[in-house]
């Protein structure tokens, strides 16, 4: 991360720390939105970091979105941040479609989505259907890639109509359908090579590596904050030997996740790679799951109880290692690529990162 990206991470903190209490959290899983924090980001211009400047963007690299995701993550922030930029901008801005001016989100590229496209310029339709789509219902644009014969396109599409979803924590997850919807020429564009279902599966899995990554970091300090306080038999719990193999455990897969992400939010110049991202998503959800399972036995009953922060990030975790491939996705995925490297590409690979 350069050091314009540390500067960002700073700023972004400040920011969160005043307008994402979990009091807003817990707000916006009631009403699916959190406007005022929406808001005050989009005048920052943090939803778009690493879409270039010159397509409307805030400029910055993959790596710096990605600081500006842990933060987000660590504050379980109720905003599509990862799918205004590093999904949808990123793919409009390849394509020189022009950035709607509020969030924005993407089709993820579900097995059972539908999109059929016909017509031409002048004329453009689209129909389908497409499922578990975050943020649908408050994004003005909905980045679509579809295919008709041999031809890619990358479609900016109104949500149409959204029907309500949610994931365990409590963020829109909704099913768009499109039913014959007309599109101007401004909407609708040839798919650059680069600009593949591949390709956005890759940075949806880092953005949520990332996400997990953040929320890890303040799990871990409210456990430690948490074990200090709370008193058992005259002494702070944090001084029982198994309540400080749980302090561990939780610091060791958060520091994991964290050196994970950057690596391969650092590797991504310009597009994040199949080895990199599949050893990020998992050992970030590896971690996710031991780390919440670790933090509410440390924390006992209280974890559990809606006023209390940890349960909105532990949801969370829970959620985002699904999200765009599981564990066991990435780890076939890494496991036939590393076989398919052979033996004197496995080492060089593990150890230095290259190819050779």
């Amino acid at each position: 991360m350069s050091d314009d990206g540390v500067l960002l991470t700073e700023v972004a903190t400040d920011l969160f720390g005043d307008l994402c209490p979990p009091e807003t959290v817990r707000a916006a899983e009631e009403t699916g939105w959190a406007g005022e924090l929406w808001n005050a980001l989009a005048a920052a211009g943090f939803p778009l970091v690493s879409v270039p400047e010159e397509a409307g963007g805030s400029g910055g690299s993959v790596a710096d979105a990605c600081a500006v995701l842990q933060v987000a993550g660590r504050y379980a922030a109720p905003v599509p941040l990862a799918e205004t930029g590093l999904l949808a901008g990123w793919a409009l801005a390849a394509a020189g479609l022009p950035l709607p001016a509020g969030p924005a989100t993407v089709a993820v590229g579900r097995p059972h989505d539908t999109v059929t496209v016909t017509g031409g310029p002048g004329g453009w339709r689209v129909a389908g259907r497409l499922h578990r789509v975050p943020w649908a219902g408050e994004a003005e644009r909905v980045v679509v890639l579809a295919s008709r014969g041999a031809e890619r396109f990358v479609l900016s599409v109104p949500p149409a109509t959204a029907t309500p979803g949610h994931n365990l924590a409590g963020e829109p997850r909704g099913t768009v359908t499109l039913d014959d919807l007309e599109l101007d020429d401004d909407a609708v564009a040839p798919a650059p090579a680069h600009v593949t279902v591949e390709a956005v599966a890759l940075r949806g899995a880092l953005a949520r590596a990332a996400l997990i990554a953040g929320a890890l970091a303040r799990v871990s300090e409210l456990t430690v904050r948490y074990t200090h306080e709370r008193e058992q038999f005259g002494r702070p719990v944090a001084r029982f030997q198994a309540v400080q193999h749980h302090l561990v455990r939780i610091a060791e897969e958060a520091q994991a996740a964290r050196m994970a992400v950057t690596v391969a939010a650092r590797n991504a110049d310009p597009d994040p790679a199949l080895f990199d991202v599949a050893a990020a998503k998992v050992v970030a959800g590896e971690a996710a799951s031991a780390a919440a399972k670790a933090a509410h036995q440390a924390h006992g009953a209280i974890g559990m109880t809606k006023e209390y922060e940890l349960g909105q990030l532990t949801r969370r975790l829970w959620a985002w290692r699904d999200e765009f491939g599981g564990e066991r996705h990435w780890s076939a995925r890494l496991g036939r690529h590393v076989a398919g490297l052979g033996a004197d590409g496995l080492w060089p690979r593990l150890t230095t990162g290259l190819i050779t």
